[in-house]
């Protein structure tokens, strides 16, 4: 089989994480393919925010662990977070173009061998006073939408095998 088309068919949620961080050469792969998503008209509608800080992937933790009610650590411990938002006045498409490059990027983070999970809940994180005041502090404006979090790092677990797909997933109209 392609070996495209093998990552794509066998890339997984992971949800463990090595300490150990990423090296600059992988994430800069996998940035670049972000970057390199389909968006429309081209008018490239999303952008990312990189942390490899640990205090404030804590900080980014503790917002989302609150929005989903609960104490533990929703970033699983990843050592990276790349947070894509969507630029609402660049493109009327940006929430699609930014559900794009986070497909690029977990696809590529597979290619190389490495994690990756969507964390969802980054809309409301900032959309909040507290979301709103980390975009002001990275330099970007306040009405970026947040789409995801990818999270990226070595994985700690096996990837878990593949649900069966449904029945009815593909309907031909010819």
């Amino acid at each position: 089989m392609n070996e495209s088309l093998q990552t794509l068919l066998s890339r997984r949620s992971i949800r463990k994480y090595k300490k150990e961080q990423i090296t600059d050469q992988e994430l800069n792969q996998i940035l670049e393919a972000g970057m390199y998503a389909p968006s429309a008209k081209g008018l490239q509608g999303a952008s990312m925010v990189v942390i490899q800080d640990e205090a404030v992937i804590a900080a980014i933790s503790a917002m989302n662990a609150k929005i989903l009610g609960t104490d533990s650590d929703p970033l699983y411990g990843a050592p990276t977070v790349v947070i894509v938002f969507a630029d609402p006045e660049r493109s009327a498409n940006a929430w699609s173009d930014g559900c794009l490059v986070m497909g690029n990027l977990m696809n590529a983070a597979a290619a190389l061998g490495l994690g990756s999970c969507w964390i969802n809940r980054a809309k409301e994180e900032f959309a909040s006073p507290e979301g709103k005041a980390l975009l002001k502090k990275w330099g970007l404006p306040e009405h970026l939408v947040g789409v995801g979090h990818c999270i990226l790092g070595y994985p700690a677990e096996t990837a878990p095998p593949p649900k069966p797909r449904k029945d009815d997933y593909v309907i031909f109209v010819k």
